[in-house]
């Protein structure tokens, strides 16, 4: 079981992409939050904001 683990990142800036991670590259802060709120339930994590315009799914 996977515990404190990023799951995923999720941005608007690809220019902050961290490597090792599954990125979603997303158009506008709207499409970013509604991509996270998709990820959380399928991954069954929870998003947490790094910035305004990158988040990632962590696994607790």
């Amino acid at each position: 079981m996977l515990e404190k683990f990023i799951l995923a990142v999720v941005t608007t800036d690809p220019n902050k992409v961290p490597s090792g991670a599954a990125v979603f590259h997303c158009e506008s802060k709207k499409e970013m939050e509604q991509v996270c709120t998709n990820l959380e339930a399928i991954l069954d994590g929870i998003a947490h904001a790094v910035t305004e315009e990158l988040f990632i799914i962590v696994k607790h």
